[in-house]
């Protein structure tokens, strides 16, 4: 439990520096925009509720394997979704890669600091 807790500060440590970069706001500006018209396509095509159509957009662009256990019924939300995943998760995998970049910079950098000890 302890090691959870450390990995979430380095990894809170390291959204704090990733928003220094420009193409990160950038990104992740983008990645809100993607999302939030998903929600809206999901809720008014498929009729998702709102937090069903977050939820699906959000979990799909994150390369996990999780099941929804939604889909889209309409052919519109089929072509929709095949775009929308094309899109959003170059975005996503984009920002992650950043994120990523950030934690391998802080573990350096404490590294660092322990070997001048």
């Amino acid at each position: 439990m302890i090691s959870f807790f450390l990995t979430a500060v380095r990894l809170l440590k390291a959204l704090r520096k990733s928003f220094s970069h420009p193409v990160f706001k950038s990104l992740l500006a983008t990645l809100f925009l993607i999302v939030l018209s998903g929600t809206l396509f999901y809720t008014k095509i498929e009729g998702w509720d709102v937090l069903d159509a977050i939820y699906f957009g959000v979990v799909s662009l994150i390369p996990s394997g999780v099941d929804t256990g939604l889909s889209p019924a309409t052919n519109l939300g089929k072509i929709f979704t095949m775009m929308y995943l094309i899109v959003g998760i170059g975005v996503m995998i984009g920002l992650i890669g950043i994120i990523a970049k950030a934690v391998i910079d802080f573990d350096s950098l404490e590294e660092g600091k322990r070997k001048k000890k």
